[in-house]
């Protein structure tokens, strides 16, 4: 079972230092080449959240000296995870901005006297919906990755209840065994009473029968 665990976790090594060479690739470039190393990179995210998720379910199911072990490992696995997704975060804030400022340079260039509040207002409202928007999809993942962290906890849940469901299943075993030796044991000691009452009635039959000679013999 472990072997599972170390399969994604070489699965998950792999991603990560990918990962890392996309957050600095992006960095260096600019425009589309930018955005489209971001959506890699966050593609990626998803793929290691997966990868992160099935080794805490793998490891939860393995016995407690190894489980313990392994959800170690995979803590630092998640603070990497955190770290890549804040990186992720850093640079997409980064490429907002520098299109912001880019948006507001060419508008200035083309008429800057011409900028009016009405435009300004347009752009805040679009700014505060563009938030909203991204306040609603962090809020929605937050969600589902507490559903799944509940899922988690059920399977190993489940898995406790199971194993101590085997645990009473062979004791029931063992104390069916041991009674059937105590019926053994007990039918041959019957067997032997029985037996010795046999010997026991013939010797006093001899007895008595050896008796009645003698005193026959005697009064004769």
């Amino acid at each position: 079972m472990a072997g599972v665990f170390e399969n994604y976790e070489r699965q998950y090594c792999e991603l990560s230092a990918n990962l890392t060479k996309k957050c600095r690739a992006a960095t260096l470039v600019d425009g589309e080449q930018k955005k489209q190393r971001l959506s890699e990179a966050k593609i990626g995210l998803d793929e290691a959240e997966s990868l992160i998720r099935k080794m805490d379910i793998e490891a939860r199911s393995l016995q407690p000296n190894v489980r313990a072990v392994l959800l170690a490992k995979l803590r630092e696995y998640k603070s990497d995870l955190n770290n890549l997704k804040s990186e992720v975060k850093r640079i997409a804030s980064t490429n907002l901005n520098q299109a912001a400022r880019d948006e507001l340079l060419e508008s200035g260039m083309a008429d800057a006297k011409m900028v009016s509040a009405d435009q300004r207002d347009r752009l805040q409202m679009s700014t505060e919906k563009l938030n909203k928007s991204s306040d609603r999809v962090r809020e929605s993942r937050r969600t589902m990755l507490e559903t799944e962290d509940l899922g988690v906890s059920i399977l190993s849940d489940l898995h406790q209840q199971r194993q101590s469901l085997l645990h009473a299943d062979n004791t029931l075993h063992g104390v069916d065994d041991n009674v059937g030796r105590s019926k053994r044991i007990m039918t041959a000691m019957s067997r032997r009473m029985s037996r010795n009452k046999y010997i026991i009635g013939f010797i006093v039959a001899v007895l008595v029968l050896s008796i009645i000679l003698i005193l026959y013999f005697k009064l004769k």
